[in-house]
């Protein structure tokens, strides 16, 4: 059994985007069963077939409240990149108000290019001071890594470990690359299950068996432990905590 463990997911959907199939609260209901004491709710942005529209996450801010249950909820999204520029689906403006903004890249939004466009992208996407955490980047989209993660470590961008569709060898070995580069560029991460049901919130298994096998820093780990997390929360300038 993997020992990695975290106080919070930081990566879920809800019924809203379309192709996942619990609420809010049916996710809160799980990390509470788990002993979790955050949820960050990442809805897919809107160029996503299905994805919830610009009102619903100008209105995050005001319309969610801070905690159910004893569950803190932060309030983020998970922003399309639309090109190979770094845009991404959501204005600066609404952007700003989001506590916890996840940047990836989908194919049901863009297709795969070369390896230069992807690499171009990445960099340009560090370079947006308003995204947080870089998204499942280990799939699909591939790129040189080195000159993409060290724009990475210098804009001080949280890279994802995503344990959701760790089923075949390809997609093992991606997340173990992407791994073992934070790990030894000291970027922190965080580990998540990008769950789109409510019984896989928490459930990062596959990710954590990774981590371990390469001795990943659990220093590392921004949602390993609680405090640790509202820390990189403050830093993000989140302050009613």
């Amino acid at each position: 059994m993997p020992m990695i463990k975290i106080a919070g997911d930081t990566h879920t959907h809800t019924v809203l985007c379309g192709h996942a199939y619990s609420t809010v609260i049916e996710n809160v209901t799980q990390a509470k069963k788990l002993g979790h004491s955050f949820l960050c709710v990442t809805e897919h942005a809107p160029a996503i077939p299905g994805g919830a529209n610009h009102v619903y996450f100008d209105s995050l801010s005001f319309n969610m409240p801070r905690s159910v249950d004893d569950v803190l909820l932060i309030k983020g999204a998970e922003l399309n990149i639309v090109d190979y520029q770094g845009n991404v689906d959501l204005s600066d403006h609404i952007v700003e108000k989001l506590e916890w903004v996840i940047a990836s890249y989908h194919p049901l939004v863009i297709e795969p290019a070369s390896i230069a466009d992807h690499t171009r992208g990445w960099v340009k996407v560090a370079e947006n001071p308003n995204v947080h955490v870089i998204g499942h980047c280990d799939r699909l989209f591939a790129f040189e890594k080195r000159p993409v993660f060290k724009a990475f470590q210098e804009t001080g961008k949280i890279v994802e470990i995503n344990a959701n569709l760790l089923n075949n060898p390809v997609a093992i070995n991606g997340c173990r690359e992407i791994a073992a580069l934070c790990a030894e560029m000291a970027i922190p991460v965080v580990v998540s299950s990008d769950a789109h049901i409510c019984s896989r919130v928490g459930q990062i298994d596959p990710a954590a068996k990774i981590l371990e096998e390469i001795g990943f820093p659990q220093e590392l780990i921004r949602n390993a432990k609680h405090d640790r997390f509202i820390q990189t929360l403050k830093q993000i300038g989140v302050t009613d905590l």
